[in-house]
C-alpha cells in the first residue's frame, strides 16, 4: 500500500455537493470516511479509495440532495393519486346517478300504463298477492331514511293529523259522492260504476302517499305515516259505515285481516327500517343508495299490474267516461288538500310543506284495498272498474306533482 502524500478537505457546499481537490495521488482500494456533522470544515486524512485513475475533481453527493429530491413528487406516484381520484369520481357519480333515480319516477309510472294498456302479460304475472310485499318495501326504505325522532316530532303535531283525518273522511267521501252522482245522473252510467267511485273515496290513505312525501319534504314523512296508519287502523270501522252512508249497502269487512295487512304493510317494514338504522347505520349507508331505484321500479309493478289484470273493464265502452271522472275527482282531492290546509296552517313555519302532505294525504288513497273489497263483496263486477282505474289515475297525478314540487325546491 503506497503511502498518502495529500489531505482532502470535505466541507459542505452550497449547491449540495462535496468537491474533493489534490486528488493526484496512488491510493488504496478502499477508504472509509469518518462521519462529520455537516457543518464541520475538518480536514480528513483518506486512507485508501478506490482505484479511480483520474486526476479531476471527484464529486459526491450530499445526504442533503437526497432529502431535497424527496420532496418531489414521483412520476408515478402522481399518476396513482390521480387514478385513484378518478375511481371515487366515478363511485361518487354512480351513487348520485342511483339517489336521483326518484326524479324518473313520474316518467317510469307512466311508461308502466301505457305498457301495461299495450301489452298486458307484461304484468299479470305481478298479481294481488304481491301488492302487500310491494307496499312494505316502500315503508322499509322510508323507514331505513327515517329515525324514531322523527315520529316523536310527529305526534307533536296533534292539529296537522286531525287535518289529515278530516281531508281523508270528510272531505273526499264528500268529492267521491259527488262525482259518484254525477257518473249515474250526469252521464248515465250503470249504477254499480257510481258505487265505484263512491268506494273509492271511503277508504283510508294510501302507503303510496307516505313515500311522495318523503320524495318532496323528507322531515314530514314521519306525519304523513302518521296519517296513513291511523285513517288505515280505524278504516275497519269508518269504511263500512261511510259505504252504508253513500252507497246504501252495508259492505262487511275482515277486521282481523285487514289489521294484519297494516302490520305487514305499514307497521313491521317501518319498524324494521328504523331498527336497522339504529344498530347497523353503516350497513344502511352502503344500501341507501340502491333504494331508490329499487323503489322506483317497486311502483311501477304496483301501478302497472292493476290496470293489466282489469284491462277488459278499463277499455270498455264507459272506460273513458269513467277514466275522466276519476281525474275529477283526485284533481279536486289534491287541490281541496293543499288550498285548505293553507288556510289553517297559514301561520306555521313550514306551511307549504304542510300544504304539498295533505295534498298528498286527501288526493291519495288506497285504491287497491278498495278493489279487493269490490271484488271480495260485491256481486257486480262493474264496482271493480273505478277502484282500478284509480290505481293509474292517482299514481301518475301523485308522482307528477313530485316532480313538480321537487323541481319547484330547487
Amino acid at each position: 500500500m503506497s503511502s498518502i502524500t495529500g489531505q482532502f478537505l470535505i466541507q459542505r457546499p452550497r449547491f449540495n455537493h462535496v468537491y474533493l481537490e489534490n486528488s493526484s495521488f496512488h491510493l488504496p482500494k478502499q477508504v472509509q470516511f469518518p462521519v462529520l456533522p455537516l457543518n464541520s470544515d475538518v480536514p480528513v486524512p483518506v486512507g485508501s479509495i478506490s482505484q479511480f485513475g483520474s486526476s479531476r475533481p471527484l464529486v459526491c453527493k450530499c445526504a442533503s440532495e437526497k432529502l431535497s429530491g424527496s420532496f418531489e413528487r414521483d412520476p408515478g406516484q402522481e399518476y396513482g393519486l390521480e387514478s385513484n381520484q378518478r375511481v371515487k369520481q366515478r363511485k361518487a357519480s354512480i351513487v348520485e346517478i342511483l339517489k336521483q333515480s326518484n326524479s324518473i319516477l313520474p316518467h317510469v309510472v307512466l311508461a308502466s300504463t301505457i305498457l301495461a294498456l299495450v301489452y298486458p302479460p307484461s304484468f299479470t304475472w305481478f298479481t294481488s298477492r304481491y301488492y302487500a310485499p310491494a307496499l312494505g318495501f316502500l315503508m322499509f326504505a322510508v323507514g331505513v331514511n327515517s329515525s324514531e325522532k322523527n315520529f316523536i316530532e310527529a305526534f307533536k303535531r296533534p292539529d296537522a293529523i286531525f287535518a289529515g283525518y278530516v281531508g281523508q273522511f270528510l272531505m273526499k267521501p264528500l268529492l267521491g259522492y259527488i262525482f259518484g252522482m254525477i257518473a249515474v245522473t250526469v252521464f248515465r252510467l250503470p249504477t254499480p260504476l257510481g258505487a265505484g267511485i263512491m268506494l273509492v273515496s271511503c277508504v283510508s290513505g294510501a302507503q303510496l302517499s307516505n313515500y311522495a312525501t318523503f320524495l318532496t319534504d323528507p322531515p314530514l314523512a314521519p306525519l304523513s305515516i302518521v296519517m296513513t296508519s291511523l285513517s288505515t287502523a280505524t278504516a275497519v270501522f269508518v269504511t263500512p259505515m261511510l259505504s252504508l252512508l253513500l252507497i246504501g249497502k252495508r259492505l262487511p269487512v275482515d277486521v282481523m285481516g285487514m289489521v294484519s295487512s297494516i302490520l305487514q304493510i305499514v307497521i313491521a317494514p317501518i319498524a324494521a327500517g328504523l331498527l336497522l338504522n339504529r344498530l347497523f347505520p353503516h350497513l344502511c349507508a352502503a344500501i341507501r343508495p340502491f333504494l331508490p331505484p329499487l323503489s322506483v321500479l317497486d311502483t311501477a309493478f304496483c301501478v302497472g299490474a292493476p290496470l293489466a289484470i282489469n284491462i277488459n273493464s278499463v277499455l270498455s265502452p264507459f272506460g273513458l267516461t269513467v277514466s275522466l271522472l276519476i281525474v275529477a275527482f283526485h284533481l279536486s282531492a289534491f287541490i281541496a288538500g293543499y288550498f285548505l290546509s293553507g288556510f289553517v296552517f297559514h301561520k306555521a313555519p313550514d306551511v307549504k310543506a304542510l300544504q304539498r302532505t295533505l295534498s298528498f294525504e286527501t288526493g291519495m288513497q288506497s285504491s287497491l284495498l278498495a278493489l279487493a273489497l269490490a271484488n271480495r263483496f260485491f256481486q257486480d263486477p262493474l264496482v271493480g272498474v273505478p277502484p282500478a282505474i284509480s290505481t293509474v289515475i292517482m299514481s301518475l297525478m301523485g308522482f307528477s306533482l313530485v316532480m313538480l314540487w321537487a323541481k319547484k325546491k330547487e
